[in-house]
């Protein structure tokens, strides 16, 4: 096998191992998601177990991507591939920290149904879109794919917006339960998080294939 089938394969596996990772962050966002949407806490142990692979697949791919860099000196094209990567399993991480952040405040929340009053699910299904999908533009180098990642960060941030006004209104009606509203604003505030970690690897994968960062960033 030449040097540069090897080194391919190579890329092809790291490939395969941020599709990994970015299913632990999908299965994070959604655990924790049930603690606070469905009552569900039982899956506040699932949310930290996924915590901590995703720390371990983030250690796992840093380690990969300095091997790639250190053993075959890759062209420019590789190179902004690999530390693209290296960014963007340090966003990955975070949103598997906020996922297990949003678990532990929902878990001592009363079981109240507050979906009537305060509309964060679509927020939340948004900002889960746009972790999946930010994944899938870096597999399949699809720069439109990103864009429209970027793109619906406006709607999480609306999203935010909302639900805070909400939220005072909530309180205003309902003070018995204000430090549960209070806890909402800090969970929609991490899905907000969720949602411009998801963008900046949107935005890592359109300088893995352009050479250029929106931001400006190398």
């Amino acid at each position: 096998m030449s040097i540069r089938a090897r080194f391919d394969d190579e890329l092809s596996y790291l490939n395969t191992e941020l599709i990994k990772m970015g299913a632990l962050c999908e299965r994070a966002v959604t655990s924790a998601l049930e603690v606070f949407l469905q009552h569900d806490k039982s899956k506040v142990s699932v949310a930290s177990k996924l915590e901590k692979e995703i720390d371990a697949k983030e250690r796992d791919i840093e380690d990969l991507c300095m091997k790639l860099i250190l053993r075959q000196q890759p062209v420019a094209g590789d190179l902004r591939l690999i530390s693209s990567a290296i960014k963007m399993i340090s966003d990955m991480e975070r949103i598997g920290d906020q996922a297990q952040d949003i678990a532990d405040i929902a878990v001592n929340m009363e079981g109240a149904d507050y979906e009537n009053k305060i509309h964060i699910k679509a927020m939340s299904e948004t900002a889960l879109k746009m972790v999946t999908k930010s994944v899938d533009s870096f597999v399949q180098k699809d720069s439109q794919l990103a864009e429209a990642v970027i793109n619906m960060d406006d709607e999480v941030d609306s999203g935010f917006d909302k639900i805070k006004d909400e939220l005072i209104s909530a309180v205003r009606e309902d003070k018995e339960r204000s430090k549960d509203y209070i806890d909402i604003l800090m969970i929609a505030k991490y899905i907000e998080r969720i949602g411009d970690h998801a963008v900046n690897i949107a935005e890592w994968v359109e300088y893995s294939l352009t050479g250029t960062h929106r931001k400006g960033e190398i």
